[in-house]
């Protein structure tokens, strides 16, 4: 089942357990469960701290609890946890076998002091690079409080449950069989939901905070670089971002970083915030900016308001909160977002296996999404608004040589249909006749570009562009002294990772010459 280099690997993994536990392994005589007996007596093998029993109970089979001698597991993984999923099966056999957390102190004592039961299940699917830090995040909760359990369910792999739930995105998180959230979520994420104080105390602790020469607002690929920037320069600097990371956490494969040929966008999106954290960088997290309120005089405070509460000061501020998936905003959308509407083929492809879907937008990543996802369901209809599509020539000719691709151009999406509880069609209008059409089908993958994060800035003197994006000028400054601006967020075309970082750079450097001249 794992290779040689796999198992290998896995070993110096291993002989970092401290403490003996058991694999409880619930079986049956399907394929699924031989192929997991295979998995978890290789891993057996490999330490004389794990054992492994085949006497479980679980309703849910293959599945397996990870337990210590004489209790109840509250890790378990349903499903063979590979792909994306493998790591988070090591990280769960290193933490029940007792070599320490990579938290911190903090956040391991508000896991330890959280009150009440909390049965956590997590839908996932092996292509969706989300789902591991939200599988991680539960498990580790799981190991550090008694009060806490967690399921990890490979969603493509026990299809009727979810479809008896509905379960139509992933990550798909249930708390005590209800419902909880949607989509990725840090540990800290989860606990902010769960500990109903924690962003009130957090709150207070920002408003504490002395002012920063240099506050950089956003995490992702431009904020992180105006962060490395700035705190190379020795002046005091924070980053206040929603999540580490931004977009780039739901890209898959990136291969136009330079001197990266491949890398996934979880990656990058570590290593961009491990480089940031080699400084003396303040991170604060999952700040949401609601408000600007710019300095009164040239040698003032800029002030930057939070949905949290929160209130930053900083004698320069660099905006760099970037863009999101562009919505379609017809009837319907809202209502079945993760309920058939999905923004993410990658995550959510598996669940749509054999049946019918919709793609929204020819352009590169529409016509990638249309690719990939004929891999996986029935059919792939695509739909694009312009009477060609757009995407690059060797996207469309693979993408027109599938079977089981349909191409509608000159088409406007007008509603999504639904029964209430799931998508059920689409219906647009042929723009070349005005009469409307149906599709009848069960997904809506929407690919049709970016709008940036910049709503928040509307009451705000620094001035936007028709588009909604920053204006900046060769050095990155707004128009508001003092406030600079990187990434896609602002009026800069083409939106790159690289130019993003390159951007942040010199947002950085624009605010240090703004600092020493004033």
């Amino acid at each position: 089942m794992l290779d040689v280099n796999l198992q290998n690997q896995l070993k110096s993994y291993l002989e970092k357990v401290t403490q003996p536990f058991e694999i409880v392994a619930t079986l049956d005589e399907g394929q699924k469960s031989t192929e997991l007996l295979e998995m978890l007596e290789e891993i057996t093998a490999l330490s004389d701290k794990i054992s492994l029993r085949t006497d479980g109970q679980d309703a849910r089979r293959p599945s397996f609890a990870l337990a210590c001698p004489g209790q109840q597991g509250r890790v378990v993984f349903a499903g063979l946890p590979m792909g994306h999923e493998f790591t988070s099966l090591v990280l769960a056999l290193l933490q029940v076998g007792g070599h320490p957390p990579k938290a911190t102190p903090e956040v391991i004592e508000q896991i330890r002091s959280l009150e009440g039961t909390f049965r956590f299940e997590t839908y996932y699917s092996l292509s969706c690079q989300n789902c591991p830090d939200v599988v991680q995040a539960l498990n580790l909760m799981a190991v550090i409080n008694p009060n806490v359990h967690h399921v990890a369910i490979d969603g493509a792999l026990f299809q009727e449950e979810v479809e008896h739930r509905e379960v139509m995105s992933v990550p798909s998180i249930f708390l005590n069989g209800q419902p909880f959230d949607q989509g990725r979520m840090s540990l800290e994420q989860i606990l902010a939901r769960i500990d109903k104080g924690a962003a009130e105390r957090e709150a207070k602790k920002l408003n504490d905070k002395a002012a920063f020469d240099v506050l950089v607002v956003g995490g992702g690929p431009a904020g992180a670089a105006a962060a490395i920037y700035a705190a190379r320069k020795g002046i005091r600097t924070g980053v206040a971002a929603e999540r580490f990371g931004g977009q780039v956490l739901d890209t898959m494969a990136i291969e136009n970083f330079v001197s990266v040929p491949h890398t996934e966008g979880p990656k990058l999106a570590a290593a961009l915030e491990n480089h940031v954290r080699e400084y003396e960088v303040d991170i604060m997290n999952l700040q949401r900016a609601v408000k600007l309120v710019p300095a009164q005089e040239e040698a003032g405070l800029h002030q930057v308001h939070f949905d949290s509460g929160a209130v930053l000061r900083s004698k320069t501020v660099i905006l760099a909160t970037g863009a999101r998936w562009r919505e379609m905003n017809v009837p319907g959308e809202q209502k079945y977002r993760a309920r058939g509407v999905a923004y993410c083929p990658h995550c959510d492809g598996p669940l749509y296996k054999g049946k019918r879907v919709a793609v929204i937008g020819g352009g590169n990543s529409g016509v990638e999404a249309a690719i990939d996802l004929a891999g996986v369901v029935a059919h792939v209809t695509l739909v694009e608004f312009m009477t060609e599509l757009r995407a690059d020539a060797v996207l469309q000719k693979k993408l027109r040589s599938l079977p089981n691709v349909d191409i509608i151009t000159h088409a406007q999406t007008m509603e999504v249909n639904g029964d209430g509880s799931k998508v059920t069609g689409l219906t647009y209008k042929d723009r070349d006749t005005d009469a409307l059409k149906r599709l009848d089908l069960e997904g809506i993958f929407v690919q049709i570009g970016l709008v940036p994060n910049a709503e928040w800035l509307q009451e705000s003197p620094v001035a936007l562009s028709q588009r909604g994006e920053i204006q900046v000028d060769d050095r990155g400054m707004t128009s508001v002294p003092g406030v600079f601006a990187a990434g896609d967020v602002t009026t800069v075309p083409y939106k790159q990772i690289v130019i993003a970082v390159g951007e942040g750079a010199k947002a950085a450097l624009g605010a240090f010459d703004h600092l020493i001249r004033h």
